[in-house]
């Protein structure tokens, strides 16, 4: 049986990219540059990964899998026959591990010299952290972030694993992909993109870095213009028990915010940090007043920079998201699109995750002329899943 694995409709069309499959911001920036139109094969080991895989498995949609042994020379081999064809390699794995493989960076430039070579770690591939293992919330701890988090004074608290995996880690890996793709184009070489946790949540913090340098930022929590040190700008409990999002930060703004609220003769001078405590319960009690849904309704369609905090399950069905198909539903699973978007190559989703590692070993193979795939199978080097 032939299996359809997809051709990308986006700006990337044409570029070829060998995944050599992780978890976390290596199968997310390789899911971005799927979804953006390119050709990628993500390399599994037998068995799959770890927390990762299955239908549901969203990062890893847009790409068939295939299962090689990369214990098995003739599996390292048939790696390098895929890179001698690509444009891009992506590896999340610990630092040293592919040149102990065989698929180092001059092992692959050597193949194909104008090769882009994404690198995605946690601490980089150097410095005195660069082999010890980690996880996000390590990484945003050391590089700065994460102690701002929150509007609790006694701890800071971690917005799951989006401000490093996906903020300071994918997102950097690929614009360095794409950058280096550029100058690749430009030169006819190929290079090494290393894309750290660690640097690119530095990168992502640099106006609290700014202000910080400017003594306009205290390192304390719920202290500072953007992070609840401010009454009109913070989260307030509704009458049902829901959240409104406040973010009057503008004159004009706010003077929409107290006008909705009913609190605009009573409200103290917000320009007064002395009065904040006050005007922190004015806004309070007047929120607490209703509903979500009926606040939702007082300010729709004004300025005043109010909005529920939904559920993903609401965020699904808002009509704003709705309007902008910021979520589709595929293959029976409401999803993210593709994103940003583009006027004259509009990107598409093309194959469901796969339901196994290797699901495609021998579509996929063949597909970017692999030779003999059978004897690979037959080998051992390569694992046909069944189902």
């Amino acid at each position: 049986m032939t299996i359809d694995l997809g051709q990308g409709t986006g700006p990337l069309r044409g570029v070829r990219v060998v995944e050599l499959a992780g978890i976390g911001p290596g199968p997310h920036a390789c899911m971005i540059l799927a979804d953006l139109g390119a050709d990628v094969i993500r390399v599994d080991r037998p068995g799959g990964q770890a927390l990762t895989g299955g239908p549901h498995d969203l990062l890893n949609r847009g790409r068939p899998s295939v299962a090689l042994d990369l214990k098995h020379p003739e599996a390292v081999a048939t790696v390098l026959d895929l890179v001698a064809g690509a444009d891009v390699l992506v590896e999340g794995l610990r630092p040293g591990t592919t040149e102990r493989l065989g698929l180092g960076p001059d092992d692959c430039l050597a193949r194909n010299p104008r090769l882009v070579y994404g690198r995605m770690t946690g601490w980089g591939q150097t410095g005195p952290l660069a082999r010890t293992a980690g996880h996000d919330l390590g990484y945003v701890a050391i590089a700065g972030a994460l102690f701002g988090q929150g509007q609790d004074k006694a701890r800071p608290h971690f917005p799951t694993n989006l401000i490093g995996d996906f903020g300071g880690g994918s997102t950097y890996l690929v614009i360095g992909i794409l950058a280096a793709l550029l100058e690749s184009r430009l030169s006819g070489q190929g290079q090494v993109v290393d894309a750290a946790i660690v640097d690119g949540t530095a990168h992502l913090n640099a106006m609290a870095t700014g202000l910080l340098a400017g003594g306009l930022l205290r390192e304390e929590r719920a202290a500072n213009l953007l992070d609840g040190g401010t009454p009109f700008y913070d989260l307030y409990e509704t009458a049902d028990g829901g959240h409104l999002a406040v973010g009057a930060l503008e004159p004009q703004f706010y003077d929409a915010l107290v006008a909705g609220l009913g609190v605009a003769d009573t409200a103290p001078d917000r320009n007064d940090p002395a009065h904040h405590p006050e005007l922190r319960r004015v806004i309070g009690d007047a929120v607490r007043g209703r509903t979500q849904a009926e606040w939702v309704e007082v300010f729709a369609g004004t300025d005043a920079c109010v909005a529920p905090v939904l559920p993903m399950t609401e965020a699904f069905v808002h009509p704003h998201l709705v309007a902008r198909e910021t979520f589709v539903e595929r293959d029976g699973t409401i999803q993210p699109a593709p994103a940003p978007r583009f006027s004259r190559t509009p990107p598409s989703l093309t194959t469901p995750p796969p339901s196994r590692a290797g699901a495609q070993t021998r579509e996929a193979l063949t597909a970017w002329g692999i030779a003999d795939v059978e004897r690979l199978v037959a080998s051992g080097a390569a694992v046909q899943a069944d189902g």
